[in-house]
């Protein structure tokens, strides 16, 4: 197949090299017969362009479809859904390589190729996978640009250059699209994809699920303080609440679910800070307490937590003013107060049975709490992420036989035991700690920081919060994880390499700091910069404005943009500098409405006698005006605009007034 349909060998081996590219970022998240079939799609399409091999016919591409179509089935377990859709995605993306004939088929794999890119930032938005898009991109466009050149003087490496130029060139847009295009919220919402899609904590506990949790490295938020950063043992960021227990699990109560406002006095001096949260396909936001928040569609629910209207499915900043001196329902609901003495009608007799031998001796509650934070501290209890099983009485085989756990089995014990001796106690969930980057003055806190503590009512007080792990592991709450866990070696022993677990070694440790201190900014000036961000840059620069003012400003300098664009591209202050050229034109217009259309870079004389072919009773003058032009434009004959002028309107007198039938050759 020859002529200018063909698609050119540099367009397609930088379509080859942008599809390796392109695939590469979705590899952690497609399942590996994806990499097979490119493999064979490319080596197919090399031997096409070798001629050694033809296009596949009608029933090998229903075979294709059909194959891609199980892999989906037996990967994901559906056809429908966001991970489905992307596997499908880069298939076609992939299957249209042997269907490309002519430079539109190639067209059409190019643009689609810029959607699998994008479609990349659903499963990593990083700095790190942000700068890598550009090196698909880049192949793109020399792709897209190697479908205008020819295929025998183009060079690759200078293609390449020309597609990272015009990159570069589009950054001053790019910028300024970025910071005064309205942000507008999406018109429906999508689950996140399931290997992105790590919740962290749950809407139930039991004690191995916070163990578990502490073994992965993810982060869970970054915290920005106004100020001095509290002390590590002051930052304990409340989650959930869970009030009900059925003996193995705890879990919220169905009250807790309803938006009623909590009652609670602010006391003391509030802390100002900003939480940017990573992802977590569920709609509690995590805070210190007790906090409030002006984010839009976010309330404080009866547990205290910050709930918002839908599940954070991107990262996530929102500003938080909390006050830790508040006193929390210092009268006490009656309601509230049953559900938080509410234990299984059976189980864990020994458990029950120390919890009323506590409430004869300690008539008072706080002396009772600490009676039994006294008997964590005393007794030979034991901190680990490798705690033994527990049988059908899990509260009396931890406190009276194994003695050995994690957070969340403190936490529980502690409460079933003050219910149990007549005190309103739950638990709450969330994290504890976090690590300071002093680069940025920021705290981020991971999933190994998940933490499990207790709440217990009293008198005036209200609720007041005990953590019984700092009782058996004090260092856990002041230094970390990995510091509580000592020589057991379990911290992270799933991830070998984990930075974070080389944290001794300080050149190693500035270096993980320093490229977290960028995927922060990234994050919050690139990811977070939303509405209602925009509109507070856009009033610190040009006062007070709103939306419709940023609306008519934008179709304003858009307008002004595209015509001053428009100015450069066309220079209409050149046209006269170039007559021939123009006449030339008009030439090509006339004998294009009467069916004759010019090749891509056909000369004047072949043109003229093509067209006389097509049009033999106006040939003579056709080829009169094809004459003088090369004359002119050639031959040295000088520039006479009106000469060209004159044959042009002879031909325009020659033709019919409508449009002749006839085919062009």
């Amino acid at each position: 197949m020859s002529g200018p349909a063909v698609i050119p060998r540099i367009s397609l081996t930088w379509l080859l090299v942008a599809q390796l590219l392109v695939i590469v970022p979705h590899l952690s998240h497609l399942p590996l017969w994806i990499v097979g079939l490119w493999l064979g799609c490319a080596a197919w399409r090399i031997q096409i362009l070798r001629m050694r091999a033809g296009y596949p016919n009608a029933w090998v591409k229903a075979g294709l479809m059909l194959g891609v179509a199980v892999g989906v089935l037996l990967s994901r377990g559906s056809l429908i859904g966001l991970d489905a859709g992307v596997v499908l995605l880069v298939a076609a993306f992939i299957l249209k390589l042997l269907e490309m004939r002519t430079r539109r088929d190639a067209l059409v794999v190019i643009f689609l190729g810029f959607f699998v890119v994008v479609s990349a930032y659903l499963f990593d938005d990083s700095l790190l996978a942000a700068l890598f898009s550009l090196l698909p991109v880049t192949a793109l466009l020399a792709a897209l640009i190697g479908l205008q050149q020819s295929g025998v003087a183009a060079q690759p490496w200078a293609t390449a250059r020309l597609a990272a130029g015009l990159l570069l060139q589009a950054v001053p847009l790019m910028l300024l699209l970025f910071v005064f295009f309205p942000r507008m919220g999406p018109l429906w919402s999508l689950p996140l994809p399931s290997e992105r899609a790590l919740s962290g904590l749950a809407e139930s506990m039991a004690p191995a699920d916070i163990a578990e949790l502490s073994r992965s490295g993810g982060l869970a938020f970054r915290a920005s303080f106004t100020g001095e950063v509290p002390p590590r043992e002051q930052l304990y960021w409340r989650a959930l609440t869970f009030e009900h227990f059925d003996g193995r699990r705890w879990s919220q109560s169905a009250f807790a679910r309803l938006p009623l406002a909590p009652a609670w006095e602010k006391q003391g001096e509030p802390l100002r800070y900003s939480i940017l949260m990573q992802p977590s396909s569920q709609s509690w936001l995590f805070a210190l307490d007790v906090a409030e928040t002006s984010l839009e569609n976010t309330r404080q629910m009866s547990d205290y937590r910050l709930q918002r209207g839908r599940p954070v499915e991107r990262t996530l900043l929102y500003q938080v003013t909390s006050w830790p001196a508040a006193v929390r329902e210092p009268a006490g609901s009656s309601d509230n107060l049953r559900r938080a003495l509410q234990l299984p009608e059976d189980g864990d007799p020994r458990s029950r049975a120390w919890g009323a031998e506590l409430k004869r001796q300690y008539p008072q509650p706080e002396q009772l709490v600490q009676a039994v934070l006294g008997h964590f501290n005393r007794e030979p209890f034991g901190y680990t992420l490798r705690p033994p099983r527990l049988g059908l009485n899990s509260i009396d085989d931890f406190l009276f036989e194994t003695r050995n756990g994690f957070c969340a089995h403190y936490a529980g014990a502690m409460t079933f035991v003050l219910r149990a001796a007549g005190i309103p106690a739950r638990v709450v969930a969330g994290y504890q700690g976090g690590e300071y980057n002093p680069g940025g003055d920021y705290v981020q806190v991971r999933q190994f920081d998940a933490h499990a503590w207790v709440e217990y009512w009293q008198t005036g007080k209200g609720w007041v919060s005990v953590d019984p792990t700092f009782q058996v592991a004090p260092e856990r709450i002041e230094q970390g994880l990995e510091e509580a866990l000592g020589d057991e070696q379990s911290f992270l022993e799933d991830s070998p390499f984990s930075p974070l677990r080389y944290r001794q070694l300080t050149w190693l440790n500035q270096l993980r700091l320093g490229w977290d201190n960028l995927n922060h900014g990234w994050q919050r000036l690139v990811l977070g910069y939303q509405g209602a961000q925009q509109l507070q840059l856009l009033q610190r620069w040009f006062g007070r404005i709103d939306a419709r003012v940023l609306a008519l400003s934008l179709v304003g300098g858009g307008g002004l943009l595209l015509g001053l664009l428009a100015l450069w591209l066309f220079k209409p202050w050149r046209r006269e500098r170039d007559p021939q050229q123009r006449l030339f034109q008009r030439f090509e217009r006339l004998l294009a409405r009467h069916a004759v259309q010019r090749q891509p870079g056909e000369g004047a004389r072949a043109f003229a006698e093509r067209a006389s072919l097509a049009l033999p009773v106006q040939a003579q003058v056709i080829q009169d005006f094809a004459a003088a032009f090369e004359a002119q434009r050639y031959g040295g004959d000088g520039v006479c605009p009106a000469a060209l002028r004159a044959h042009l309107a002879l031909l325009r007198r020659a033709l019919p007034w409508r449009s002749a039938a006839t085919r062009d050759p």
